[in-house]
């Protein structure tokens, strides 16, 4: 690559790449557009479309076996491949973003500009302050953050650009636009609620010298520890896209096709993730986890441990972190947390557990037959991580799910602006429709 061509913004990239990208979208279609994509089953219907082809989502494909890959490459290669810090050694979250965005890897110079084209945008509303400010400590930290990025729609660039009649083929300029302010003002609105739920006083200043991770660290009040700055980098780059038919992703999507701008959007993938069955998974195994340990103690036996999780199983509940809808091995996303717990804090004690409970529960999960994949998701871990280093307010967590989760869902919604992708509109049936069906063609 021409160090011309290093220098480009992402901007200028994307602008670059979107008539390829539309052409392949014609030729597929054009091709395929009429072939089945395969059988739909009743029981799919009923059983939240599971497994149901219905999406297109560019940035990442989930792989049953070996998990996700962001743009054809997995975790593994991402932490290979993408810049680091200076002195770092995980992947910076500026990179992953330009990876879901274009496909390639960026280059240093690239990230860095990045960085600070987000710190230049990190300010917010003083009245989304104000906001924020007059909300109860009280109102959960997710309810709060759905409504200041809500409230963010207020300086939207692609509603101002809807409303003056913008042709459909340029919408995916201010789409741009909208979702790098979104990301770039997570941080400001996160660190915001945080310190105002949890008391811990004013909120500092972004450091245009810094990257994103270290800005959110510092906003949280974390900032002087190098390992939990390398921590958030780590966090944000696995939990920020997982494909398109998880709750956040696919509402985000289905939002988007309405045109309503990334801020709305965004907001309404909040309001998905901020659900138990989806982002509160990582609080739930902690909880767990905390229960656990007071139950029989942190140094318990293998046989004291399988114990409890038996009685867990017995109680008619899960064991929270374990199993996924769709991998059916070891979430990578989780393997990438235990080495960095390894490399980092390998005598703590609740990490010794979840290591422990990740040695013994597979079996047991087997033996009892509760599950297609006993083995642990990425909610298994991430809680005992952010203990570790004095976060120590589960409550709070999903906030941190939602900054990452910003940047798969805003880089989706770029492209299905780009590639004029159309309102969401699928059909639906009674219980009565589809016996009916079934009884007229017999």
């Amino acid at each position: 690559m021409s160090s011309a061509a290093k220098q480009q913004t992402l901007k200028e990239r994307l602008a670059e790449l979107i008539p390829a990208a539309q052409a392949r979208v014609k030729e597929v279609r054009t091709e395929h557009g009429q072939k089945s994509f395969g059988p739909v089953l009743v029981d799919q219907l009923f059983g939240g479309m599971r497994g149901l082809p219905a999406l297109i989502w560019e940035g990442s494909v989930l792989d049953p076996e070996e998990g996700i890959r962001f743009r054809g490459k997995t975790i593994p290669e991402i932490q290979e491949a993408l810049p680091k810090a200076p002195g770092g050694s995980e992947p910076l979250p500026e990179g992953l973003f330009w990876l879901l965005v274009t496909g390639e890897i960026p280059t240093q110079e690239q990230v860095a500009t990045l960085s600070k084209e987000w710190a230049a945008r990190a300010s917010i509303p003083t009245f989304v302050e104000e906001l924020i400010d007059r909300c109860p400590p009280t109102l959960h930290p997710m309810s709060q953050f759905s409504l200041a990025v809500t409230a963010l729609n207020h300086d939207s660039a692609f509603a101002k650009a809807y409303a003056d009649g913008i042709n459909k083929k340029e919408y995916w300029g201010p789409t741009f636009e909208d979702s790098m302010d979104l990301i770039a003002k997570l941080p400001n609105i996160a660190g915001r609620i945080y310190r105002n739920v949890y008391g811990q006083g004013k909120l500092p200043a972004i450091d245009a010298d810094k990257d994103y991770s270290a800005n959110l660290a510092t906003l949280l009040g974390f900032g002087d520890n190098a390992q939990f700055v390398e921590l958030m980098r780590l966090y944000i780059t696995i939990h920020s896209d997982h494909e398109g038919g998880n709750v956040s992703a696919h509402t985000g999507k289905l939002v988007g096709s309405a045109l309503s701008d990334p801020f709305l959007a965004f907001a309404a993938s909040l309001n998905g993730l901020a659900g138990p069955l989806h982002g509160l998974a990582n609080q739930e195994v902690l909880v767990w986890l905390s229960k656990m340990q007071q139950q029989i103690g942190e140094d318990a036996s293998d046989e004291a441990v399988q114990e409890y999780i038996w009685s867990t199983l017995k109680g008619g509940k899960v064991v929270p972190g374990y199993g996924h809808a769709v991998l059916r091995k070891t979430d990578p996303r989780y393997v990438a947390q235990r080495e960095f717990a390894l490399k980092h804090l390998p005598e703590d004690k609740l990490f010794k557990l979840v290591g422990q409970i990740y040695k013994l529960v597979p079996d047991i999960l087997l033996a009892a037959g509760k599950a297609k994949n006993p083995w642990p998701n990425v909610d298994a871990h991430s809680g005992a991580l952010l203990t570790h280093y004095g976060l120590h307010q589960m409550q709070y967590y999903t906030v941190l799910f939602g900054v990452s989760r910003a940047f798969g869902v805003a880089a989706q919604l770029i492209w299905d602006r780009a590639l004029g992708a159309p309102l969401e509109r699928p059909k639906s049936y009674s219980t009565e429709a589809i016996a009916k069906l079934f009884k007229d063609k017999n």
